[in-house]
């Protein structure tokens, strides 16, 4: 397979790996190097994954390798690497600080008073907030920084160059399970393939949907997923906290299932077409003909009588997520409200159940800055996919960085002090 770049182009590769669907995006970045052109895509069934973790590896490493040759041959361009998506309820988020005296260097004095803050300072702190306890069987996946202090100066974005005595981060930690980690690692180092990242799916969803204002003011980003509901909580142009909730758009596939005792791919096939998440807006006078397991027997229910049931599960599954984001660490109301991402967001009148249930403002999450992503991946379910393929651009991950210290501390610090300003 030829590539149908040059050799001197950047091309990016995401893999998301959901219990429903899994996605493959080739891109190329564009010459500003602030966004991405789509090469080539493809999504499969999924199989071997539940809940974000591994349950059959030959099953899943036979649909990554299906879902990877299909993008290929739609990009023309063979793949060596590609950044993975990552999820389940292993993983765990918690938000910690660090302060470093800056006028002692390896516990000695240097005599000043003060001192200009350079970028081994920076680094230096960012490592101190990593030193946390773990369990043996789990890692840090990423190490975000938040924002800074110099003295008694706070909420500061960038520090370097600034004098003081103290230096302070704050920053967002993400762990998971090292055994989780290393199994995705490894499906996909079994096909020949590097594995260039590891994100958080909320994380990637945030990339490619937030805006800058909608990060400063505050926004939660739920990505309703089909088994899991992962969330970013973002304020003051920072992530504020993460979660998991271990329920997802499948839970309401199951209710329709066992409420009217038919097959599970029969109720997925009546929640996309007749579920509405607000049941006052669906008719009483629809009815959906169904048939009974194991006989010919037809019967028929009301559109309104199923999306009564749908409107109760997601009230639940929402009181959850409201749940979470009570536990961010963020006293003023979140401006912005709610960005919907993932497969579940599709579900017809989420967004006026959601309003009018929570009363703050949601709106779907569709990818930006991916040209030529239009009637191919531009909707929410494809939020993390596209996501992936800016995540080598907006690598603001420290935890991944200082594993490149030897490519020289100026690109490092570059990426570190370049946050906000070119994330968003």
């Amino acid at each position: 397979m030829n590539s149908i770049v040059n050799q001197d182009s950047q091309i990016t590769v995401g893999l998301d790996i959901g219990s429903k669907k899994i996605k493959c995006a080739i891109g190329q970045v564009q010459d500003n190097q602030k966004r991405v052109n789509l090469l080539g895509f493809s999504e499969i069934e999924s199989s071997g994954i539940k809940k974000g973790t591994i349950i059959n590896r030959d099953e899943l490493i036979d649909k990554i390798e299906q879902v990877i040759n299909n993008a290929e041959l739609m990009a023309d361009i063979k793949v060596t690497g590609l950044t993975l998506s990552i999820t389940g309820e292993h993983i765990k988020c918690i938000n910690t600080q660090a302060a470093i005296s800056l006028n002692y260097t390896n516990g000695i004095s240097n005599g000043s008073r003060e001192k200009i803050i350079n970028k081994n300072d920076i680094l230096q702190v960012l490592n101190s907030s990593q030193s946390i306890s773990l369990p043996i069987d789990r890692d840090i996946l990423h190490t975000i920084p938040q924002e800074y202090s110099v003295d008694t100066l706070e909420e500061i974005k960038n520090p370097l160059g600034m004098t003081g005595r103290r230096l302070e981060s704050k920053v967002h930690l993400i762990t998971a399970a090292t055994a989780a980690m290393n199994n995705f690692v490894s499906c996909v180092e079994e096909l020949g393939l590097s594995v260039e990242g590891l994100v958080f799916q909320p994380i990637a969803s945030s990339l490619s949907t937030l805006k800058k204002d909608e990060m400063e003011l505050g926004i939660t980003l739920v990505d309703l997923g089909y088994t899991t509901t992962n969330i970013a909580v973002y304020h003051k142009g920072s992530i504020r906290h993460s979660g998991i909730i271990p329920i997802g758009s499948k839970s309401i596939t199951n209710d329709i299932a066992v409420m009217l005792q038919i097959g599970l791919e029969e109720s997925e096939k009546i929640k996309i077409k007749y579920a509405s998440a607000l049941a006052s807006m669906s008719s009483p006078e629809l009815n959906i003909n169904i048939s009974n397991i194991g006989d010919d027997d037809k019967r028929s229910i009301s559109e309104n009588e199923i999306s009564k049931y749908v409107e109760a599960r997601m009230q639940e599954i929402f009181q959850m997520v409201i749940q979470e984001i009570s536990r961010a660490d963020v006293k003023d109301p979140l401006t912005y409200g709610i960005v919907l991402t993932g497969g579940g967001a599709s579900l017809r009148n989420l967004i006026p159940l959601l309003e009018k249930s929570l009363g703050v403002k949601v709106r779907l999450g569709k990818p930006t800055k991916i040209d030529g992503a239009k009637d191919i991946a531009d909707g929410p379910s494809y939020a993390t996919s596209m996501g992936l393929l800016l995540w080598s651009l907006y690598d603001i991950d420290y935890s991944h960085l200082q594993n490149n210290q030897d490519q020289g501390f100026i690109r490092i610090i570059k990426k570190i002090r370049d946050t906000i300003e070119n994330m968003f």
